[in-house]
């Protein structure tokens, strides 16, 4: 059990900060921007397979592409003040979001989501 005064180590992606309504608009635009080359990136790579349909299996490797894809989409990208930090954190270690783009977050959620992308890049090395 912890004395009063104490603290215990805290994991930087679960532990959200409270958010103002500016920088929920900012993350917003981050989020809205990161989602919209992300599907620009499938659609892309969508056509390139829709021309190389030789074959019916091809169309259903097409398929399955966009099926996962979708999912994985749907998984990542959850717009939640209580999930902010880690998808901001996951975007930036994906680098699928930079930096700049989050210019006008106060530091402490600077910190937290850069925390969460260090910790996010080191389990994925």
């Amino acid at each position: 059990m912890n004395e009063p005064g104490t603290t215990q180590p805290t994991h930087p992606c679960r532990n959200e900060p409270s958010w103002s309504r500016s920088e929920k608009a900012i993350a917003r635009k981050v989020y809205d921007a990161a989602l919209k080359r992300e599907l620009q990136d499938v659609m892309q790579e969508a056509k390139q397979m829709a021309i190389r349909i030789k074959e019916p299996a091809d169309a259903w490797r097409l398929e399955r592409y966009l099926t996962q894809r979708r999912k994985d989409i749907d998984r990542r990208y959850e717009f939640r003040s209580s999930r902010l930090t880690q998808m901001l954190g996951m975007l930036l270690c994906e680098r699928r979001i930079s930096r700049e783009e989050l210019r006008g977050l106060g530091e402490d959620k600077m910190r937290a989501i850069h925390s969460c992308a260090d910790l996010l890049s080191r389990y994925a090395a």
